[in-house]
């Protein structure tokens, strides 16, 4: 039997409520459905999750996640979670329909289709884009929530106002068995702040940072900054820009549980790498690139940054 969960919600059961047009993704945690709600003929995407499994059913963190995405889905940079639906799989585990206001693409194929094209992504809109990535992170922080998983994939996006939001939020903790094993597209290590890649225990929201700066510099060069295929080769690339790190510059580095001696490179000029960005841009980059998380600057603080003076604020 399905039921929602939340006030707000009919007692309609997905099947009854809405039509499922096409499967428009498969994330870790379970599939993606471009659906049409029957009473109102919006379009939603819907997404079916799988649960832990215990004896009360639905278990409290779940509860407490979907409760902690709709106090975010406020802020207009948070893609918006409409409803929760309970039902039950055919193997008759639970299952959790998510409902999400439907967005027409996501950064990874806005940045696609100007590679495709051969042209750049215009300076004015990579800040723009880049504007609304710190305010949208800047609330969630603000709410002491991290992502731990921004990549463009999950940066969603209107193509008419330009408007971006950020999709996949919290959902990590809560649904903590993948659907299926990971696949390379899936468990990007593209952005993975180098405190997790040398496997800290505790770390803070300076990884979402980290992730906002290399997402920052493909939407300059259309191309991902560290595109590792192993955790090794992902510190090695980060390792050649920006030097290998050591106590001076990263205070703490050496006690990290996967540190190893690794080559020695120094660190080169980020305009090699991110060509075509400007003085203010390479410094708000260097910013977000900073090896020490404590170092490493706010979202909030970003927003602040020169970068962004000359930005037309008012509707973002």
């Amino acid at each position: 039997m399905e039921k929602s969960i939340g006030a707000e919600s009919t007692v309609l059961s997905v099947k009854e409520a809405f039509e499922k047009l096409e499967k428009v993704g498969e994330g870790t945690y379970g599939k993606v459905y471009r659906a049409r709600e029957k009473a109102t003929g919006k379009i939603v995407a819907l997404k079916k999750t799988r649960l832990h499994e215990d004896d009360e059913g639905v278990p409290p963190t779940t509860l407490r996640e979907v409760s902690i995405l709709r106090m975010l889905s406020r802020d207009p940079h948070v893609v918006r979670l409409m409803d929760v639906k309970q039902g039950q799989n055919k193997e008759g585990k639970t299952v959790l329909y998510l409902v999400f206001e439907y967005m027409e693409t996501d950064l990874k194929k806005f940045i696609r289709s100007f590679r495709a094209t051969g042209q750049n992504i215009p300076p004015a809109t990579v800040k723009s884009l880049m504007y609304q990535l710190c305010k949208g992170v800047a609330f969630c922080h603000g709410h002491g929530i991290l992502h731990r998983d921004l990549k463009p994939h999950n940066l969603l996006m209107d193509r008419t106002t330009m408007m971006l939001k950020i999709a996949d939020l919290g959902l990590a903790r809560a649904f903590t068995v993948p659907i299926k094993k990971y696949t390379h597209e899936i468990l990007t290590l593209w952005y993975r702040a180098p405190e997790v890649l040398l496997g800290a225990t505790h770390y803070s929201m300076a990884v979402d940072i980290w992730s906002v700066g290399c997402i920052f510099a493909e939407l300059v060069t259309k191309t991902a900054l560290f595109p590792g295929d192993s955790e090794l080769q992902q510190l090695l690339n980060i390792f050649r820009l920006l030097g290998t790190p050591n106590e001076t510059m990263w205070p703490g580095v050496s006690k990290l549980m996967n540190w190893h001696e690794y080559p020695q490179w120094n660190p080169q000029s980020l305009s090699t790498a991110v060509p075509g960005l400007d003085e203010l841009g390479l410094d708000l980059l260097a910013n977000m690139l900073k090896y020490e998380p404590a170092s490493r600057i706010s979202a909030k603080k970003a927003m602040e940054h020169a970068y962004f003076d000359d930005l037309d604020k008012t509707h973002l």
